[in-house]
């Protein structure tokens, strides 16, 4: 046999060696290729938490063909993947400021779960959490996606984006996702990463403080009563296992009886916790979970709680504050503790002044009839056309922001950025432009709560 049919032979040999035997209703499938494809959507939201999954469904009730990508495997953000389901503050003073289409979703989970809405009408004083409502947090998941799905969204989970330009009044998006490359080309482009991820790689500035506020890690113990131990030999045990390098006071707030007392839940601190990037969000997960694993074996030293067990634990660390966009408007203190109206004031905000940091909270609550309000341009990213935020990352100083970052706030504004995203597209226009009286027209026909008009800002 010549060299060359040799060769032939036994290459032919060694495919058959390496081929696999096929059992009955198996098929050998060619390697995966990465799927590239190109989309085109009126709104594009890049996403799906508190703020996103409003906006999105906004957009979409209003007739606008509509896209929501998401980088996690659920909507919600906070309230479900974060874990702090009690979203709030919908009443004030007596009266409802934020109502549509984030209280529709909130009744309904509390109707189809059994639970109980606070008494709006008794005044919270200086317990806020009074009227923070309790939620069943993967119910309340599930009901977003149905909601969304019911408004004709296109929902993409695992897509974060690459690269984000405008071009000819458009703005062309390219995602990244499992065995996925897309491009979605869009009119009207609204960020609520929480963290203006999108704002950012538009090429529009963005802000933060030297040191944020640290994130939180929600979870539940149990296999002990609290009523029965000795909490003056705990505490003592406790300052002697910081004072030996064991734990870390700033974990927990230095409150080892508040932890127990409450059985986790919203007490823990991650400080630096930064959901900006895979790799800092991979770090405040981190950081969470070895601090409480690293407390729930001290806890099971102590009397009375040797049982003690982790009933429950969130799968991420929840994250307060990173970055702002600077946009046409800044919310100051001063405007959000005196209740200014604006012009073109778009959605109510009620919560106290609530800055978190290594020491713990003291919340600055508002004087009595006070409610803040958001104007659109603290939506609208200096420079931009055709480009709405909404959500934590709102234009505003830290003090505001500490206030404005919570749930029916954040609510309050994505329906405002959909619906202004809806009009500008409908009307060929950037968001800035289009008409106020339109605008809230829209808002109230989703059962959105308006402030009037007042005092130019």
């Amino acid at each position: 046999m010549e060299r060359r049919s040799a060769l032939a032979t036994l290459g032919a040999m060694s495919l058959g060696a390496a081929s696999p035997t096929l059992a009955t209703g198996e098929i050998l499938k060619e390697p995966y290729k990465l799927t590239k494809q190109t989309l085109k959507t009126d709104i594009l939201v890049i996403g799906g938490g508190t703020a996103g999954v409003v906006a999105a469904i906004q957009a979409g009730r209003a007739g606008r063909k509509t896209i929501l990508v998401e980088n996690g495997s659920q909507l919600g953000g906070t309230t479900t993947t974060g874990g702090v389901a009690f979203p709030g503050i919908f009443f004030a003073w007596g009266k409802q400021i934020i109502s549509g289409i984030g209280w529709e979703m909130v009744q309904e989970a509390v109707a189809l779960n059994d639970d109980t809405l606070p008494n709006f009408s008794i005044p919270h004083g200086k317990n806020h959490p009074k009227h923070q409502v309790r939620l069943n947090g993967q119910l309340y998941a599930m009901l977003l996606e149905e909601k969304c799905v019911g408004a004709g969204v296109q929902i993409r989970f695992y897509e974060t984006p690459t690269q984000i330009t405008f071009q000819k009044n458009n703005w062309i998006v390219e995602t990244v996702g499992k065995g996925t490359m897309t491009q979605i080309t869009c009119n009207q482009l609204i960020d609520c990463t929480g963290n203006a991820y999108a704002t950012s790689m538009a090429g529009f500035d963005v802000l933060r403080e030297s040191v944020t506020q640290p994130g939180t890690l929600m979870f539940k113990l149990g296999g002990y009563d609290f009523n029965s131990l000795d909490v003056k030999l705990i505490q003592a045990r406790y300052q002697e296992a910081i004072q030996k390098g064991e734990l870390v006071k700033t974990d927990f707030r230095n409150n080892i009886i508040g932890l127990l007392r409450s059985a986790g839940d919203n007490i823990q601190h991650v400080l630096g916790a930064d959901s900006t990037t895979s790799e800092t969000h991979t770090v405040a997960n981190i950081k969470g979970r070895a601090s409480l694993l690293q407390t729930l074996r001290f806890l099971r030293t102590l009397p009375g709680c040797e049982k003690t067990k982790l009933i429950d634990v969130q799968n991420e660390t929840a994250v307060r504050e990173t970055y702002r966009i600077d946009g046409h408007y800044k919310i100051t203190q001063a405007d959000y503790v005196t209740g200014k109206v604006f012009d073109d004031s778009v959605s109510y905000s009620y919560y106290p002044i609530d800055v978190h940091d290594e020491n713990g909270v003291v919340p600055d609550h508002l004087a009595e009839g006070i409610v803040p309000t958001v104007p659109l341009r603290a939506l609208v990213p200096k420079n931009s056309r055709n480009f709405l935020v909404a959500g934590r990352c709102v234009s505003s100083d830290r003090l505001a922001n500490s206030a404005l970052r919570v749930q029916a706030s954040c609510m309050g504004m994505g329906q405002a950025a959909g619906a202004a995203a809806v009009l500008a597209n409908l009307q060929n226009k950037t968001p800035l432009d289009v008409s106020m009286s339109d605008l809230r027209k829209l808002l109230e026909e989703h059962g959105g709560i308006v402030p009037g008009n007042g005092s130019k800002g």
